[in-house]
């Protein structure tokens, strides 16, 4: 499966790794030759080839489309940026086993991984890395309600996790000073997949790094996090042992380059901004409303929606009033978006208290506000302004975005704007604005719980599709060759 990035950079750089690899290739031309793909082999046939793993953190496709534009995963996109960085294509190998993935890297089928793969100590006996980008702690979790245990003397079930994976060797380590610590390691299911088994009550503990945790919280409230086995590894992309020095050497130089831009803190709050508070009770509840309130108003919300995904909007509405049509706040904002009486008849809207009419009004509102944003605002950083100007106004907004630009940073960064919002509470720097004071710190929760909303009803929504092409298929009948 070959992906191709759209984006062409510039010829300096690549003139530079170029200069790097003559370097390593003088200082090692006495040692024995790789057979290892090189950085020169890279750049002739024109394109990086990068392993990676199933799953939300790295690699996934996006609804049921077949579009390679519909990929998506923190390490794809990162992916995608290195090979953008060294002018050629990337070609991803996804895989559902790290040890194929290991097979592949020494054999050169690939020539590196990106696959939030720890840096430990076994497997820098055997590998190479790039320079970090992450850290991620090991919970040991289990499901809510069964007995939570505090510490490894406490495990009394049974305990499954990955094998190949870092959560092994660090059971093994424990192993040493806790010989009754007992596991189960399978090669058949993946991280997320044994938090389903944990959830039938098939496993009693599984061990899943903090990012994946925090990912999956959303879709699987009851998962609750016994202790943490192992404090923060770092993450890095791994190349073989006998790889091309100068592979790894453009690597350093990249993830220099993407440190010092910015672009690993906006690909951070893209995939991870916005999950990193956990509420069960209130997880809890928007799914059950998603079974319960939302079959109602999912047509309305289909049919104004049209170029935007009604789940947005369903997620917006939900954080405005729980999709109760006659919701009320103490601002005077009614209806199922919460409008105020001067939007709504700004829209065209004679009942705020009319689900419909509210979806309409909403909708033709929130399709403003985006429109307002300059076009050099990427996606998705530009509906995340448009929520937040949804909440607070297009004018505060414009007043933090100037704040995050006099301070050194990119007003078209949501992940920098957001930090400056709060500002906007502060007499220093509002005093200073052209519409003054404002509740920054609102739009920012507003936004990032919307975001968590979006995300949850994705999935969810996905989930039934599924499920329904199961049923379909299962109710057909199956010709025998005996029939035919």
């Amino acid at each position: 499966m070959k992906i191709t990035s759209v984006n062409r950079k510039n010829v300096f750089g690549l003139k530079k790794l170029f200069i790097i690899f003559l370097f390593f290739s003088v200082l090692f031309s006495c040692g024995e030759k790789s057979q290892q793909a090189n950085f020169s082999g890279i750049v002739e046939r024109g394109y990086v080839s990068v392993g990676t793993l199933y799953g939300p953190n790295s690699f996934y496709l996006q609804g049921n489309d077949i579009k390679g534009d519909s990929y998506a995963g923190f390490e794809y996109e990162l992916a995608k940026k290195y090979a953008d960085y060294l002018n050629v294509d990337l070609k991803i190998v996804p895989s559902y086993s790290l040890d194929e993935l290991f097979i592949k890297l020494n054999t050169g089928e690939v020539d590196l991984l990106a696959a939030g793969l720890a840096v430990t100590d076994k497997r820098l006996a055997r590998f190479r890395f790039a320079p970090s980008y992450e850290k991620v702690s090991q919970k040991l979790v289990f499901k809510q309600g069964n007995v939570r245990p505090r510490k490894i003397a406490d495990l009394t079930g049974k305990l499954m996790v990955t094998s190949s994976s870092s959560h092994v060797e660090n059971l093994q380590n424990l192993k040493q000073i806790n010989p009754d610590l007992n596991w189960i390691e399978t090669s058949e299911f993946d991280s997320e997949e044994l938090l389903t088994k944990l959830l039938n009550d098939e496993i009693d503990y599984t061990v899943i790094d903090s990012n994946t945790l925090a990912v999956n919280r959303r879709y699987y409230p009851e998962i609750s996090v016994g202790f943490t086995i192992k404090k923060a590894d770092p993450l890095a992309w791994m190349v073989s042992q006998n790889s091309d020095d100068a592979i790894l050497a453009s690597l350093v130089e990249f993830f220099g380059q993407v440190h010092h831009d910015g672009t690993l803190l906006a690909l951070d709050e893209k995939y991870y901004g916005h999950i990193e508070e956990f509420n069960y009770v209130e997880t809890r509840t928007f799914i059950k409303a998603v079974e319960t309130k939302l079959p109602k108003y999912k047509p309305m919300f289909k049919k104004y929606g049209q170029e935007i995904d009604w789940r947005l909007l369903a997620a917006i509405s939900y954080q405005e009033s729980h999709w109760r049509p006659h919701a009320r706040s103490h601002t005077g904002v009614r209806g199922m978006m919460m409008l105020t009486l001067a939007t709504a008849k700004q829209m065209g809207i004679k009942s705020r208290l009319d689900a419909e009419q509210s979806i309409r009004g909403g909708t033709k509102y929130f399709k403003r506000m985006i429109a307002k944003m300059p076009d050099r605002i990427p996606s998705p950083d530009r509906m995340w302004f448009a929520l937040a100007s949804y909440n607070v106004g297009f004018g505060h907004l414009n007043d933090a975005r100037i704040i995050t630009q006099q301070q050194g940073g990119d007003p078209d960064r949501w992940v920098e704007v957001k930090s400056r919002l709060p500002l906007l509470q502060l007499k220093k720097y509002y005093k200073k604005t052209k519409y003054g004071y404002a509740r920054g710190k609102e739009p920012v929760n507003y936004v990032e719980n919307i975001r968590r909303y979006y995300d949850t009803l994705t999935w969810l929504d996905a989930k039934a599709k599924e499920a329904a092409q199961e049923l379909e298929h299962a109710s057909i009948p199956q010709t025998s060759e005996s029939e035919e």
